[in-house]
């Protein structure tokens, strides 16, 4: 299976454990993300229009080269293709379009038989320090269930399956004592909107992998050197199968 995201440092997070993991499930894949800082929907159609090669062309979690989008996408005959909207405008479903359905247009074009999701980001850390959070009153909640409605409706716009990174990385904070950051439990932001670089990062590897696959996260025998303590291995993978199964 061939990936690209055309994402930012979000969709970095996502990707940069997801050839392993789906490696120890017996999987192979070839991922690749198009890393450009905040890149919002916006700014990768501009990015298109003008045919700019500003983007890190990042292959298994490693940046290769500069690439333009559109050299990106005749690159390889890709199977899977991800969106997302920047994360400090994910719960404003006003700056989605018509920048996604322009975006879905020309890749659906470029790559006819790719299938197509949204990446669904999380929302930041209820302690996270940044202006970028006062459009959701530095309200975690809310910025959650602004990102729950934007997203729909995206995926609804272009017809395409949804990613629930952000539902499984809210799920372990809601549900879980050992992810219950407000109280005393560990935060899965390395920074406050970041996924950290252990348990938040294999979180999302995870829901890829059993959403691009249809798997469960017991077919995973891998797991990050820095996710060292097994029981909340488990607990994370607990909470991927639950999510998933729900969808």
């Amino acid at each position: 299976m061939k990936i690209l995201s055309i994402g930012n440092s979000f969709s970095q997070d996502a990707q940069k454990w997801l050839y392993d993991v789906c490696k120890s499930a017996g999987k192979d894949i070839y991922n690749v993300n198009l890393y450009y800082g905040g890149c919002s929907l916006y700014a990768h159609w501009k990015f298109y229009e003008e045919d700019r090669a500003d983007y890190d062309y990042e292959i298994k979690g490693e940046p290769a080269r500069k690439i333009s989008l559109r050299e990106a996408l005749a690159m390889e005959e890709w199977d899977v293709i991800t969106f997302q909207q920047a994360s400090y405008e994910s719960g404003r479903a006003d700056k989605y379009q018509p920048f996604l359905c322009d975006l879905y247009k020309i890749v659906k074009e470029a790559c006819p038989n790719a299938k197509f999701y949204i990446h669904k980001t999380w929302a930041y850390e209820i302690d996270y320090d940044s202006e970028l959070f006062d459009f959701y009153n530095r309200d975690q909640k809310c910025m959650y269930e602004k990102l729950c409605e934007a997203y729909d409706l995206a995926a609804e716009s272009i017809g395409a399956d949804i990613i629930p990174s952000g539902d499984v990385i809210q799920y372990l904070r809601d549900n879980t004592k050992e992810f219950d950051y407000k109280n005393g439990g560990l935060s899965l932001n390395r920074d406050g909107f970041h996924l950290t670089l252990g348990y938040g990062r294999y979180a999302a590897a995870l829901t890829w992998y059993c959403k691009l696959f249809g798997g469960k996260t017991a077919d995973v025998t891998y797991a990050p050197e820095l996710c060292e303590d097994a029981a909340l291995i488990d607990v994370v993978k607990s909470a991927v199968d639950t999510v998933l199964n729900a969808k």
